[in-house]
């Protein structure tokens, strides 16, 4: 069965959908078959691999409706063993037509309960936002994956977002466990950004992700021509960097270890 990864922050701008791309991509590079998921109506997923369209399609809220599989809903990318299913405009009213819904925490499980065993890992980008969509994304996952970007405010929310994570376990989900906090944006020159670092791993100790995103111009610019970091440009930061997180996930699962359960983060 796929390991399952859910990419959440309640808070915008610090490199979810970034890192699903180039997750995603990085791992079907290392010949893992791999399903992305855009849970966010912004799309920017959907775009950042190349498939953004105005024409009606199968999409992540027809896997919540019911109404689609994943085999229907999922379309093809660039990389061969990469499926994505992609993002529409009818899920910003997913969360109200969620609310009456029977079960309505439990539809991207019960959606992916089939299909998880044609890949190795299924990784969910998900809204900046605590709501339903979210919530389907945690029930689903057997992990959490939590970029973090180094700036002063890194750690403002993270506190209600691990509460949140508990609740989850708690009353839907057990088997959920945090993958590990990634650093995002990261540029090494600046005092403030050591410091960040020093406060993160204090505060997530065991947790931190020893691959680091850094700051980048052509990180920045790969989404706009619909392509994730490696094949855009191979040999640049981001593309080394996504490259190594890649491998240490790798050896993390196969190792068994992960980075713990969501029981005993320190300052939480």
């Amino acid at each position: 069965m796929a390991r399952i990864l859910a990419v959440a922050n309640q808070k915008g701008g610090v490199g979810k959908t970034t890192t699903v791309i180039n997750l995603a991509a990085s791992l079907a590079a290392a010949e893992k078959k791999v399903l992305a998921i855009d849970l966010d109506p912004q799309g920017n997923l959907t775009s950042g691999l190349g498939r953004r369209s105005r024409d009606p399609r199968p999409s992540a809220y027809d896997l919540l409706s019911g109404e689609r599989t994943v085999a229907e809903a999922r379309l093809a990318t660039d990389l061969a063993s990469l499926h994505l299913v992609p993002s529409d405009r009818n899920l910003i009213g997913a969360e109200i037509e969620l609310v009456t819904a029977d079960e309505r925490e439990y539809r991207l499980r019960t959606a992916l309960a089939t299909a998880a065993a044609e890949y190795d890992y299924v990784l969910i980008d998900c809204p900046p936002s605590l709501g339903l969509l979210t919530l389907n994304a945690l029930v689903a996952a057997d992990a959490v994956l939590v970029p973090l970007q180094c700036e002063y405010f890194a750690l403002e929310g993270v506190t209600e977002l691990l509460s949140t994570l508990r609740r989850v376990q708690s009353a839907f989900n057990a088997r959920l466990d945090i993958a590990g906090v990634l650093l995002t944006m990261v540029d090494l020159r600046m005092t403030l950004t050591q410091q960040v670092i020093s406060e993160v791993r204090s505060h997530f100790p065991g947790r931190v992700f020893g691959a680091h995103i850094p700051r980048s111009v052509r990180l920045g610019e790969a989404p706009s021509f619909g392509k994730p970091i490696i094949l855009y440009d191979i040999k640049s930061k981001g593309a080394e960097a996504y490259l190594a997180l890649a491998r240490e996930i790798l050896e993390n699962d196969a190792q068994g270890t992960g980075q713990g359960p969501l029981g005993a983060t320190a300052g939480a």
